[in-house]
């Protein structure tokens, strides 16, 4: 069976997974050609500063349904064999699905997931920004309202689609499977320079501040180590 990709994309209430609430969700599927949308009644304020983002009020959401609901209809839009792709997904997008699921006791499919922001930061270490909003600028895809799901769903549909090139679905699955090593910096003042440039203090510096315990930054944090610039072990 030919698995189907799924492009989503989510609002919330915060940044953070266990204690924030989706908002709105949305996605869409290429091969269908079919979109999902929905509001989420989050059954808690949304911060003033959160609103200011993504322009989603309280009086927005008070008659949509609660996660609990949406989440049966968009595991049903889905469907079992779905490959779903977000940017900034491992950190953010499927974190928030996760746990909101976890809240609600739903079981989620055994879908496999793919991040386009990890794919970018991976197979274009060329370009000096990963974000959507800048590898739609690059590409020459038209703006639209950004910081809307469906709206980000679909610029993220065609910038994926631009960064795969003609690779199938199946072998972007296994390219982002394989333990491939960072080979230039991605983010911070040394952004683009490959990894061997980058002065050993700011390395230690990175590794005593714990940026580089981010789970985004683990592929890093071991190619530092393969180049002797950080043990292999921390000190116990």
């Amino acid at each position: 069976m030919t698995r189907r990709a799924i492009f989503y994309d989510t609002e919330t209430t915060g940044l953070k997974p266990e204690k924030d609430r989706i908002i709105e969700i949305a996605a869409y599927d290429p091969t269908r050609d079919q979109t999902f949308q929905s509001l989420i009644n989050p059954e808690c304020p949304i911060p003033p500063d959160t609103i200011r983002i993504h322009n989603i009020t309280n009086e927005m959401v008070e008659k949509f349904p609660t996660f609990a609901v949406i989440a049966m209809d968009f595991i049903q839009f889905c469907g079992e064999n779905a490959i779903l792709i977000a940017h900034n997904n491992d950190a953010f997008d499927r974190p928030f699905v996760e746990e909101e699921c976890l809240r609600h006791k739903i079981s989620l499919p055994k879908w496999d997931y793919i991040d386009s922001l990890k794919f970018s930061r991976k197979y274009r270490p060329d370009l000096p920004q990963h974000s959507l909003q800048y590898l739609r600028e690059y590409h020459g895809i038209p703006a639209n309202n950004a910081h809307r799901a469906l709206d980000d769903v679909k610029i993220l549909q065609q910038v994926f689609f631009e960064l795969i090139d003609d690779l199938p679905m199946e072998m972007v699955l296994e390219l982002m499977n394989q333990k491939t090593l960072c080979t230039h910096m991605h983010f911070g003042k040394y952004r683009g320079k490959p990894l061997e440039e980058i002065p050993s203090n700011y390395v230690q510096w990175l590794h005593k501040s714990g940026a580089l315990e981010k789970s985004s930054n683990a592929e890093l944090k071991k190619s530092f180590q393969n180049l002797g610039l950080l043990p292999t072990q921390d000190p116990i």
